[in-house]
């Protein structure tokens, strides 16, 4: 069963959107080269008290962390440590979560540590951010959730190879549906699998976290011994992007973008729901 939220339930999880909007601001301004991902994660527990909100990563399935902290070859979940040193040419991928009133909100983010970055890196984190978008501007009424996978696919086969030769996008993980949990029906794939078929309908009231991995290498990924930090089997360095995004009647509302996602999708054309916070 997919859940359905009403307009009022939507204002809360863009309230919950906002907090991770602002944890994802004053994180990604910490990462430092010599700061630690430990401190990382005490700026973002900060950010959630000063709200008023709850972490929604924190003891989700023991995870010890108020967020994800994943550099380099670490696809997702990375633990937050103090003995994880960022330095200079570093690539973080931050995965932050809030929630207001049992509402949640959940968005990731990809930072450039320090200076000394590829253009390949630079390519590899646009490439990631832009599919994002691409299926967020899928996320039409009428249009079904492979619609999302085929446009956040169809991107990145666009796009010229890095030296490579591929794109990897991660095969393991994928969007959700969000709400009154985390993680919720529908599972969202990042590209097409025909055996899946077409999947439900998108409908006002749908609520989704888009989130493609992508990786410069192999699409192929495996778990440490802690039980939750993915790395990529070839050792290639990824990108993540996400955000949650609720489908109205007006259109979609990027629940955890500042400005509800209006400028970008703009320029695809795509119009945005008005924002219940104003």
């Amino acid at each position: 069963m997919v859940e359905l939220k009403t307009p009022e339930q939507i204002a809360k999880m863009r309230e919950a959107g906002l907090v991770v909007a602002a944890m994802h601001k004053a994180c990604a301004e910490a990462a430092v080269p010599g700061a630690t991902t430990k401190d990382l994660d005490e700026v973002a527990a900060k950010v959630l008290a000063d709200h008023g909100a709850k972490p929604n990563f924190l003891g989700y399935g023991g995870f010890p962390g108020n967020i994800c902290t994943s550099v380099n070859d670490v696809v997702v979940h990375g633990i937050p440590s103090a003995d994880t040193v960022l330095k200079a040419g570093d690539l973080l991928s931050i995965d932050a979560g809030a929630i207001i009133d049992g509402w949640h909100g959940d968005a990731a983010l990809t930072v450039f540590v320090g200076d000394g970055h590829s253009a390949e890196l630079h390519e590899l984190s646009r490439v990631t951010e832009e599919s994002m978008w691409a299926g967020i501007a899928a996320m039409r009424k009428g249009n079904r959730l492979v619609d999302v996978s085929k446009a956040i696919e169809g991107y990145i086969r666009r796009q010229p190879r890095p030296s490579s030769g591929k794109y990897g996008i991660i095969e393991d993980y994928g969007g959700h549906g969000i709400g009154s949990q985390m993680h919720m029906d529908p599972h969202l794939l990042n590209y097409v699998e025909r055996r899946r078929g077409r999947g439900p309908k998108l409908v006002p009231g749908m609520c989704l976290a888009i989130e493609p991995m992508v990786s410069l290498g192999t699409a192929k990924t495996h778990v440490l011994s802690d039980d939750w930090t993915v790395k990529t089997n070839d050792g290639t360095w990824s990108s993540h992007w996400e955000h949650s995004v609720a489908l109205t009647e007006q259109g979609p509302l990027v629940l955890t973008a500042p400005d509800g996602g209006r400028a970008k999708l703009a320029e695809l054309g795509v119009q945005t729901a008005p924002d219940p916070l104003g």
